[in-house]
């Protein structure tokens, strides 16, 4: 299931995003890539543990705790520590799937990735190239968003970046473990709950349908869960 967030972060806080960004410190993308990925990674990444990282992660994780439809589709459970990466003329990142488990540096936990997110910082006509293909049940999807705005995606599809050709891709990715391990159980979930929100602005407040979905909801949440 393919989602986009649509200003996820706002024009002030993307202000403060680039201004950080533009003096952050920038290393090879292949350092946090596992060994198939890393024959097909071309890119910049900045330092994880540099400050302009951590204030812009904090930055990101408040913007996905203020975001219902992010919640709503994702239902994390762990968040991975937000990344940046930047992708220059030449640059790409060629079809790979993610690596299943990642560890957090700082605290040493591992998290299942079934979600991954990226979070694009680039206005979409400051470059050329630089979509983010990923293989859907109904084929490629090419995703380039406005600034500020993300896509979820299973991380369990293939996907790419395509070369960058004229100025610079910057953006933000992460990974989410969820509450629901199954992507087809997740859009079930997804599904009833958004067709719940619009059943409760035709009809009158109380009436007994919404009231009975919800329960469903919950209870196959209850059922699926993880946690």
């Amino acid at each position: 299931m393919l989602v986009t967030i649509d200003a996820l972060l706002g024009a002030e806080e993307l202000a403060r995003a680039r201004t950080v960004l533009a003096a952050a410190p920038w290393c090879d993308g292949k350092a946090t890539a596992g060994h198939q990925s890393a024959q097909v990674k071309r890119n910049r990444q900045l330092l994880e543990d540099c400050a302009e990282s951590q204030e812009l992660g904090r930055m990101v994780l408040g913007a996905l705790g203020r975001s219902a439809l992010f919640i709503t589709a994702v239902l994390p459970l762990r968040v991975f520590p937000p990344l940046f990466n930047r992708y220059d003329p030449g640059m790409d990142f060629g079809a790979h799937v993610d690596n299943a488990m990642r560890q957090v540096r700082a605290s040493g936990d591992t998290i299942r990735t079934d979600v991954s997110c990226t979070l694009f910082l680039s206005d979409p006509g400051s470059y050329d190239g630089g979509e983010l293909v990923v293989q859907d049940t109904y084929g490629e999807q090419r995703v380039k968003l406005p600034a500020g705005s993300a896509m979820v995606y299973p991380a369990t599809s293939l996907h790419r970046v395509e070369p960058v050709t004229r100025g610079s891709r910057i953006a933000s990715f992460f990974w989410i473990q969820s509450m629901v391990r199954d992507d087809t159980r997740r859009r079930l979930l997804f599904d009833l709950d958004m067709a719940i929100n619009g059943l409760r602005g035709d009809v009158p407040t109380q009436h007994p349908s919404p009231v009975a979905l919800t329960g469903v909801y919950h209870n196959l949440l209850r059922q699926w869960a993880d946690a």
